[in-house]
């Protein structure tokens, strides 16, 4: 279906622009599938073309096929944790409640866009599920006319804009806990606390600029009037069942009685939160949930508390269940990426990763390490989009660079958070589950996020810059 384009003074400047971009991206843009096996295959060449052997290349690519599967069945239960919370009857009467408050359209997708950023900042798995069952409730108000695509975008601007300023980093999680680093990280490091990190003025400053302009592209961007594709266009959003009501549900044979009683409920949740209730004590608050498995059974064990009933659990999750298959169906494509990236050698010996942090790191100076910083975690975060586990690869030599250049080494780190979610925008990877939540396809939404990406490059990369030059350079702190 081709997309209206109003003309003249019909529409803004930059709804014309956001809705040409829609037009090309739903043209233009393949399935996030397709999408994975493209960037398979261009760094597979690339590999080839530095003199990677087609041998190595193969076993890089095999080797890291199954290399995520934990990673994957872990985002697999980020999207059943979610769902089944954000549909478990005390939330979904939130987000029904919460669906109430935008009076048009605009005012819809502007609203689901703070929802969605405010809730990343706190917890990025949740906030795609949460963002989504919010336009699931706003759409089904057909007098809003709202844009879905536009609103399914600004559901994701949590995790393409600002995930990484806030508890969810997993990368300033890594630089506080000791424990938690890899060998050799430790001494060029040293401890960096969250006040050197997500906790600087800078940053807070930085991430409330984010949310603005967001909020404000976002806003302009709504397509109104018959440019305006309500969820009506789509044939596979398809609205979320209601949750079984725990004061009406019965069950229907003897058989069925402990289903409908919240007894099995009880005794799970005192061991759940009991184990859960160790985890924290032992390891402060901030270093559990750092921990996904830790942050997948506390939102499994809160989902099943607030269902109340076993069966009314089960339905949640029978229906968050086929949200994750584009989730396990592509990981597997970027583990692949990720080994090609970093174990194909080349003719000299070096791999891909390897060459691009030297022409990245090499070029930089103490003015420009930021912008350099910055610059380089996008373009390889588009091709190996893990937060956590990138920078585990990347802060020996990036770390190690800053400390040569004399530049502040928790700004090092907001660095690498704030340009980690910039390829996010218009990468259908961390999408997925959101996708799935909605009933769309990444070519639906890419058009809006394309031009908040266009405003996004230039702010971050400037104001990591800017705000860098009023930070010293403090040496590695050991604990």
């Amino acid at each position: 279906m081709s997309v209206p384009v109003p003309a003249g003074s019909s529409a803004s400047w930059p709804e014309r622009l956001a809705l040409r971009c829609a037009a090309f991206g739903e043209r233009w843009f393949p399935d996030a599938w397709v999408f994975a096996v493209l960037g398979v295959v261009v760094v597979a060449a690339c590999a080839l073309g530095f003199g990677a052997t087609p041998r190595a290349a193969a076993e890089a690519f095999g080797g890291g096929f199954w290399s995520l599967v934990p990673f994957t069945m872990q985002m697999a239960f980020v999207v059943i944790g979610g769902y089944v919370l954000a549909t478990a009857p005390p939330v979904a009467r939130l987000v029904a409640a919460l669906a109430r408050l935008p009076r048009t359209g605009r005012g819809a997708v502007a609203f689901v866009a703070l929802a969605s950023m405010l809730s990343s900042l706190l917890s990025w798995g949740f906030s795609l599920v949460f963002a989504g069952l919010l336009v699931r409730a706003l759409a089904q108000r057909s007098e809003l006319r709202m844009d879905y695509r536009a609103a399914g975008a600004a559901a994701y601007l949590g995790l393409g804009a600002v995930w990484a300023m806030g508890l969810s980093s997993s990368a300033a999680q890594l630089q506080a806990n000791p424990s938690s680093m890899p060998p050799g990280l430790l001494p060029i490091t040293g401890v960096l606390p969250f006040t050197q990190t997500i906790f600087l003025w800078q940053s807070l400053l930085l991430t409330g600029v984010l949310i603005g302009v967001s909020l404000l592209v976002a806003w302009l961007t709504v397509p109104r009037g018959d440019a305006a594709r309500t969820v009506e266009h789509f044939p596979d959003a398809v609205a979320p069942a209601p949750a079984v009501s725990p004061g009406r549900a019965r069950a229907s044979r003897p058989g069925e009685w402990l289903e409908y009683s919240p007894l099995l409920v009880v005794l799970l949740s005192l061991l759940g939160f009991g184990w859960l209730a160790l985890q924290f004590a032992s390891k402060g608050p901030i270093a559990a949930i750092a921990n996904l498995d830790t942050y997948n059974f506390l939102f499994l064990s809160l989902g099943l508390l607030l269902h109340w009933r076993p069966r009314s659990f089960l339905d949640a999750v029978s229906r968050a269940v086929p949200s994750t298959a584009g989730v396990l169906i592509q990981f597997p494509l970027y583990g692949g990426i990720a080994m090609l990236l970093t174990h194909a050698a080349g003719a000299d010996g070096q791999t891909l990763a390897h060459r691009l942090s030297t022409l990245f790191v090499q070029v930089a100076s103490h003015d420009t390490f930021a912008v350099v910083m910055g610059a380089y975690s996008a373009v390889l975060g588009f091709f190996v989009p893990s937060g956590g586990g990138k920078w585990i690869v990347e802060a020996p030599y990036v770390m190690q660079a800053a400390n040569d250049l004399q530049y502040h080494l928790g700004w090092s780190v907001q660095v690498y958070n704030a340009a980690e979610a910039l390829p996010n925008l218009v990468n259908p990877f961390w999408m997925l589950p959101l996708l799935g939540v909605l009933g769309l396809k990444a070519r639906d939404i890419v058009g809006f996020t394309f031009v908040q990406l266009l405003v996004h490059v230039p702010l971050v990369l400037g104001l990591l810059w800017l705000l860098g030059t009023t930070l010293p350079y403090i040496p590695p702190v050991m604990p």
